[in-house]
């Protein structure tokens, strides 16, 4: 059996496409094995163009770094993951009653920096609100965004599933909004190998295999995925995860082809270029890989 290793840069139910081509075994009938990685301090891209992983979860915008650079992008992203922004906002009032100037009236704990700061920008301009005028604490998500919230640091909470869930399942606060509602489809995460990968009979193998996993989990009852990849986040309630994944399916986030749409490339690009981390748009071919 071929063994392959897949390094993540964000660990949420928001990648349950990538968690179930693991967990539910759709790798075994192609003769392949998967471990799972949560990237710490390191990049999934440099650890995949190096040779310490074979995959990685990444964003086209990991790649438009390199470009902006002169160098070519060391890694080829040949498959989508999440077709739509996966953050929500948490309030921890007990009213759902909520515009997202409301986010004016308190502290935001949200995810700074890259692509969920680009992206809660461009949604917050949609509503004509600029991020910058929000009193904001700084946080770079997961565990330590939830022992913040814990804390008492902030009035509102910006997290992929099933952390809001969680915290609204422990009356910590209910969800009052959707990043990716706003914004709609867009390249948010993708998957990405070595150039030399491509077109390797693995390459196929493995992408027949994703595909396979990522309708499944468009479709499949949540509780059922939830149970699945329990495992996974031994920190987070069954009830937690299903309600995100079910919020998800809903949404539309995997519902359609792993290939990355050139017009939802464009909209990323849109995103990128309103918050000022990009000075060209670099060409879908020099990125994306769809074959």
């Amino acid at each position: 059996m071929t063994h392959i290793r897949i390094m993540v840069s964000r660990h949420s139910a928001f990648y349950s496409p990538v968690i179930a081509t693991i967990s539910g075994k759709f790798l075994d009938k192609y003769g392949i094995s998967a471990s799972y990685h949560i990237a710490d301090k390191s990049n999934p891209i440099e650890e995949v163009s190096k040779g310490n992983m074979d995959l990685g979860q990444a964003a086209v915008s990991g790649s438009w770094n390199y470009l902006e650079n002169g160098k070519k992008s060391p890694v080829a992203h040949f498959a989508q993951i999440n077709s739509y922004d996966g953050f929500f906002v948490l309030s921890r009032k007990t009213s759902n009653i909520f515009n997202w100037n409301d986010l004016k009236k308190g502290k935001f704990l949200y995810v700074h920096g890259a692509q969920p700061e680009a992206m809660l920008r461009y949604a917050l301009s949609i509503k004509g609100i600029d991020l910058d005028s929000i009193s904001n604490i700084f946080s770079i998500g997961g565990d330590e965004m939830m022992k913040q919230w814990y804390e008492g640091k902030a009035d509102y909470f910006h997290e992929q599933g099933a952390y809001p869930q969680q915290l609204e399942y422990e009356n910590q606060g209910i969800i009052v909004g959707s990043v990716g509602e706003l914004i709609g489809p867009v390249a948010f995460s993708s998957l990405v190998c070595r150039w030399d990968w491509v077109g390797s009979d693995l390459y196929y193998k493995f992408k027949n295999a994703y595909s396979q996993a990522r309708k499944w989990v468009n479709s499949a009852n949540p509780d059922e995925i939830a149970e699945m990849e329990s495992d996974y986040f031994p920190k987070l309630s069954l009830e937690s995860i299903s309600r995100a994944i079910k919020f998800y399916q809903n949404l539309g986030t995997w519902s359609n082809e792993i290939l990355i749409e050139p017009k939802l490339y464009d909209k990323a690009l849109d995103v990128f270029e309103y918050s000022k981390l990009i000075e060209t748009r670099y060409d879908f071919d020099d990125v994306v890989v769809n074959e």
